[in-house]
């Protein structure tokens, strides 16, 4: 019955590596724990069987392990194992009696558990390396059902001997020490061979104590497994790329773009530009040009510079242009054109004169409106505005103040006049003061005089205030002498100029 429990373990084991998902991939700390299915090969020392490293007459068994992810360094492996250990005849090791061999036949099951330390952990050799050797040990429970038959003397019996019969089932604890190997054969499927020396705390293996020493344990064995681990569960890979979330440097890479083993899409000419991005993949170049190349850096791509070693704008596709007309130099047959003019597909000034002035459009500030050169093609004033802005026209405030006397709001009202029959004109008003008070007072009181003067236009006349600037003198500009009170009055005042802009 023991058998026969103990076989169909085995052999259920066997039956579960055949069904093992296909999903499953191997042991790390995405899927962390694993299982494994193995055959055991024994080779044993006791008082009648002395075996050790002789594979010729090994005995075999197989077994079923449960394997835990800890770190790089560290695993933890539970395993369950059954073999048979005989010897059909042999020599009594520490024969005393001489009467010839004995003979056992046991069935061994144990429940080992020990702590792996990899040597693939990365400091020496990488995770997912194709060896991966370890170094184990640990402690279990050993259970054994032993039936021995033992050559003893007995008178009357042939040859003054018979066969004395030992059947017993022992529990004991194991302990263990080995290495091992595994071989990566895909990312869901690793082999390995693993070989320990277990000490059980028996010396009745074989249903024969030490005649020497009831008390030293002489069984022992070695246990070589040749099997077959498989990662259980899946790893989490949000992007869906075949890298799993711990491993992927990139992770959120766009469904369907090929990635390296990190999970980052591929960059075949190494720019930092990846391939599926890249414009130019076989060619390194910069990210602002989506992976193209731009030798001369003007920030035209090669590819479309017809310049690729002159730096120039993209308008003239890469090519330089000096005068900045728009037109690249190497087909510029006005080179030195003035900035802001309009020319003709060489480069040269496209000559347009829409009033008829005499002054082309490009230069001309009324383009639409006849005037004269000196004027920069604007109309003048006529002969009676021109005749009142020569007496410089002014206005006056009160004493140590920015209010308009009520004798300046005639010449206001022409401003206001004058600027709404000019639409092309604006005006600049300048405030003064006299010398009574520091520079700096008097500065602040002319700007606050040229600004009540523009005040009066904007708020009462509807002026547009851009249509004006203000500016102020202080006591720097006196049209009279300041050392009477007549000059004082006509040194606080405003005065004005129309301009072109």
């Amino acid at each position: 019955m023991k058998k026969t429990v103990l076989k169909a373990s085995v052999l259920g084991a066997w039956l579960l590596s055949m069904v093992a998902p296909s999903e499953t991939l191997a042991q790390s700390a995405d899927r962390p724990w694993g299982l494994s299915v193995y055959a055991n090969a024994i080779q044993a020392r006791t008082n009648i069987r002395n075996d050790i490293w002789d594979m010729s007459n090994s005995t075999w068994g197989g077994g079923l392990g449960i394997n835990r992810y800890l770190s790089p360094s560290f695993d933890v492996a539970l395993q369950l194992n059954y073999f048979n250990m005989k010897q059909e005849s042999g020599t009594v090791t520490y024969n005393v009696t001489g009467y010839g061999p004995g003979r056992f036949d046991n069935e061994v099951g144990t429940a080992n558990l020990g702590l792996k330390l990899k040597l693939n952990n990365g400091k020496i050799l990488s995770e997912t390396a194709f060896l991966q050797p370890y170094l184990i040990g640990g402690i279990g429970a050993h259970y054994t059902s032993v039936e021995a038959y033992l050559p003893v003397p007995a008178a009357g019996q042939p040859g003054g001997v018979r066969q004395e019969k030992y059947d017993e089932g022992q529990l004991r604890m194991n302990y263990f020490g080995g290495a091992g190997i595994g071989f990566k054969l895909t990312d869901g499927i690793s082999l390995f061979a693993q070989t320990t020396l277990n000490y059980p705390t028996t010396n009745m293996l074989d249903g024969v104590s030490n005649p020497r020493s009831e008390d030293e344990l002489n069984d022992r064995y070695l246990q070589h497994q040749f099997g077959i681990t498989f990662g259980l569960g899946k790893a989490t890979d949000t992007d869906g790329d075949g890298v799993s979330d711990r491993r992927d440097k990139c992770p959120d890479t766009p469904a369907g773009v090929q990635v390296d083993k990190n999970g980052c899409p591929l960059d075949g000419d190494g720019d930092g530009v990846p391939d599926y991005q890249d414009k130019c993949p076989t060619e390194a170049g910069t990210a602002a040009l989506e992976g193209c190349p731009d030798k001369d850096g003007d920030g035209v791509r090669d590819s479309e510079d017809e310049c690729p070693d002159q730096a120039g704008p993209v308008a003239t596709r890469g090519c330089p242009d000096a005068d900045g007309d728009g037109v690249a130099d190497k087909n510029d047959t006005c080179p030195n054109t003035p900035a802001g003019t309009r020319v003709d597909a060489n480069g040269c000034p496209v000559v347009l004169d829409r009033d008829n002035d005499g002054v082309n459009d490009d230069v001309d500030r009324c383009p639409d409106v006849a005037g004269s050169a000196s004027n920069m093609g604007c109309p003048g004033l006529d002969a009676a505005d021109s005749t009142y802005m020569a007496r410089v026209p002014k206005i006056e405030f009160e004493f140590n103040r920015a209010v308009l006397k009520k004798t300046s709001y005639p010449t206001l009202d022409r401003m206001s006049t004058m600027l709404s029959k000019y639409p092309h004109y604006n005006l600049r008003i300048s405030g003064h003061a006299d010398h009574i008070g520091s520079n700096e007072y008097n500065q602040e009181l002319s700007v606050r005089r040229a600004d009540a003067a523009k005040s009066y236009l904007t708020n009462t006349k509807g002026v547009a205030s851009d249509r004006i600037i203000t500016e102020g003198f202080g006591e720097e500009r006196p049209v009279a002498p300041n050392t009477t009170n007549a000059g004082r009055a006509r040194n606080r005042r405003a005065e004005f100029r129309l301009f072109i802009q």
